[in-house]
């Protein structure tokens, strides 16, 4: 692998008004993104507070850009394989899944790029 481009990343634990206490990784000043309150009383925190019952090390994180919702999502999960098998069977509703081969990539080893 190339290091093609790189940006210093900033997680932050941060508290709403409201209280809830939520993750934050901010790219810049004014563009980063917020980890969904479980606690609110939307569609979207219904199902995540759904999903951290099962799977606790799932996040699911909305962009922020200049103090607006882009509409893109950042999600994401900390699993074991045995884990992971069980969610992606869960989000494809199907047997199928089960058969198919687990093949793993080599890993390339990182060089730092210029440009």
């Amino acid at each position: 692998m190339k290091v093609i481009k790189e940006w210093n990343v900033k997680v932050k634990l941060v508290r709403t008004k409201r209280g809830a206490i939520l993750h934050m990784i901010e790219l810049k000043p004014g563009h980063f993104f917020l980890e969904q309150n479980p606690l609110k009383p939307s569609k979207y925190g219904e199902a995540y507070r759904k999903i951290k019952q099962n799977f606790p090390e799932f996040y699911f994180f909305w962009e922020i850009k200049d103090n607006k919702y882009t509409g893109r999502i950042l999600a994401g999960a900390f699993l074991e394989k045995e884990e992971i098998d069980e969610f992606l069977t869960l989000l494809a509703k199907t047997e199928d899944f089960k058969k198919l081969e687990h093949v793993l990539e080599e890993i390339e080893e990182i060089e730092e790029g210029e440009e």
